[in-house]
């Protein structure tokens, strides 16, 4: 019958894809795609009893960053907004060197997270042994860029543009890069508009 054909089919999709649920600078697409260009987004989700924190690892600073960079801990009461990314199994690999997960500062898990009265499974990354330290403007920037990119809700985006920064303002390469493919992605718009 033709509804055994679809489920596996389903099933197949799903075994080269996963979840992937950003919360921090991965929020925002262009962010994401330097590394995972099969990343494509799947829903806007929220996971409950999480805050959102910034820190570093052993309270070693970024060099990518300039300061303190997100992660999430268990916070009953509380909940943390994100989006939900469909993305390529080959990807998995760039993703977790991303998140240094071989230098052990964060650690992939699976969670539950709720999108429209539904529970996803998710994979996410949490920070190891993690010491408090603001995040650099610039990286603030970048997940509230990316909020606003994906239309977390309204208070949620109010929430980030509050957190406090280390106030950093010397250059930060990464944010070079950054705005370099935002203004590549504006011009294929343009371009495809014009057509």
């Amino acid at each position: 019958s033709d509804g055994g054909r679809n489920t596996l089919r389903t099933s197949l999709k799903d075994n080269h894809t996963f979840l992937y649920f950003a919360y921090g600078s991965n929020l925002l697409k262009e962010r994401l795609h330097l590394k995972n260009p099969s990343a494509t987004v799947h829903c806007v989700a929220r996971l409950k009893d999480y805050k959102l924190v910034f820190g570093n690892h052993k309270g070693l600073a970024s060099d990518r960053w300039h300061g303190g960079v997100a992660t999430i801990e268990h916070s009953p009461g509380d909940e943390v907004w994100g989006v939900v990314w469909r993305m390529n199994m080959s990807d998995l690999e760039s993703l977790d060197s991303q998140e240094n997960v071989t230098l052990g500062a964060y650690s992939p898990v699976e969670l539950s997270v709720k999108t429209k009265g539904q529970d996803l499974n998710c994979r996410t990354y949490i920070m190891n042994s993690c010491v408090y330290a603001p995040p650099s403007p610039q990286y603030l920037k970048v997940i509230v860029m990316g909020a606003e990119q994906n239309g977390l809700p309204k208070d949620y985006q109010e929430k980030l543009r509050a957190i406090k920064t280390n106030m950093y303002e010397g250059p930060l390469p990464m944010m070079a890069e950054l705005e370099r493919a935002r203004r590549r992605a504006k011009e294929r718009v343009n371009h495809r508009s014009d057509a």
